[in-house]
């Protein structure tokens, strides 16, 4: 004798439910997702590349980083550890028939520590040191960057046609302690950049 299953309705209507909830699921991972900012990363930058003929030649970066010190490293500071930034410009010109022509590399380092004895804060760069009442003037000088001369004026051959030109600010982990170093990995406040952002090149003065 044959037999058939019961019928049940409630077991089918919950099945279906079942099916549409993860057909919902499917199509939101399908779905383009909004852009964000990776861990660690700050607001980015406003940045200039000038090339400038005349009286004043040469190429000139200008930029502006946007960013808050993450609460981590404003305390490290406090506490006398040294950090180190870095500030990278690169400026390529692409080529249709082989690699893109790397036409600069350039980078600012900056020293940002703490004086107890002194109860102030040191922005050093090169040979040059600024004391500062407040980590946020600190802070304020280090992410702006004027008239930086990165080349002569004939770096881009009078031409910005297929030339690009990106920035970056970062926090160089490998000049922190050992331990610190390891803390990075892991505090994903101490994995600090900027990121790069494109910068807008232009040219002044005649030839």
């Amino acid at each position: 004798m044959r037999c058939w299953k019961r019928f049940d309705a409630r077991a089918d209507v919950a099945a279906a439910r079942r099916c549409a909830l993860a057909f919902a699921c499917a199509a939101a991972l399908s779905l383009p997702c909004a852009a964000q900012a990776s861990p660690g990363e700050t607001d980015g930058a406003v940045a200039t590349v000038v090339v400038r003929h005349g009286s004043d030649p040469g190429t000139f970066v200008d930029a502006q980083f946007a960013f808050a010190m993450p609460p981590s490293l404003r305390s490290a500071v406090d506490h006398g550890i040294a950090l180190y930034f870095r500030i990278e410009v690169q400026i390529r010109r692409s080529r249709w028939y082989w690699f893109d022509k790397n036409l600069l590399d350039r980078t600012i380092e900056y020293r940002l520590s703490y004086s107890p004895l002194t109860r102030q804060y040191h922005l050093s760069r090169g040979g040059l040191a600024l004391p500062f009442d407040t980590l946020d003037d600190a802070v304020a000088t280090m992410r702006r960057v004027a008239h930086w001369r990165v080349g002569d004026a004939a770096l881009l051959d009078d031409s910005v046609e297929h030339v690009r030109a990106r920035i970056r600010m970062m926090l160089d982990t490998s000049m922190l302690p050992k331990p610190f170093q390891v803390n990075a990995i892991t505090d994903h406040d101490w994995d600090w950049t900027s990121g790069w952002e494109e910068c807008v090149i232009s040219v002044s003065g005649a030839p």
